[in-house]
C-alpha cells in the first residue's frame, strides 16, 4: 500500500507499507509524524505562512481517536471529506492514475526497485502538474 501526500509544490512525503500490512491507528500517526518532519525540512515557509490545510477520507485510522488528537496537537486545519462520498478524492483519479500507466508492465521485484520508480515518476513531473491537481 502507498501513502502520499502532496501539494501545490509536489509531493511532499510518501510512505510505502510492506507487502501484507495493514494500516492501523498507530502506524498512520507514526506516518503523520513523518510527514510533519518533512514538511518542516521542505516547506517551512508554506506552513509558517498559512498553516497545514490537510484531508483524508474517513477511513477507521483517519477517524480514530488516537489520529484526531495527534491532528490537534500539530495543529492542522482539517478539510474533511464527506462521508460515503461518490466522488473520487483528487490524488485516487489525478495522482494515481498516472502513476499506475507509469508502472504498468514494469517487474518491481522488491521494494527498494518499487521506490525508485515512485522517486522517478514523482521527480519528473513539473510543478505545475501538482498544482493543476490541486486545483
Amino acid at each position: 500500500m502507498l501513502s502520499v501526500w502532496w501539494n501545490i509544490e509536489g509531493i511532499v512525503h510518501y510512505e510505502l507499507l510492506d507487502n501484507n500490512q495493514a494500516i492501523t491507528a498507530n502506524l498512520y500517526c507514526d506516518h503523520l509524524h513523518h510527514l510533519k518532519a518533512a514538511l518542516d525540512r521542505k516547506q517551512l515557509c508554506l506552513v509558517n505562512r498559512k498553516g497545514v490545510i490537510f484531508q483524508h477520507d474517513n477511513a477507521r485510522p483517519h477517524a480514530a481517536q488516537l489520529t484526531k488528537y495527534l491532528l490537534e496537537e500539530l495543529g492542522w486545519e482539517i478539510l474533511l471529506h464527506p462521508p460515503y462520498s461518490p466522488d473520487l478524492a483528487h490524488s485516487d483519479y489525478y495522482l494515481f492514475w498516472g502513476l499506475q500507466n507509469h508502472l504498468n508492465g514494469l517487474t518491481l521485484a522488491s521494494k527498494e526497485v518499487v521506490e525508485n520508480e515512485l522517486d522517478s515518476y514523482f521527480t519528473s513531473k513539473p510543478k505545475q502538474f501538482y498544482k493543476h491537481g490541486i486545483y
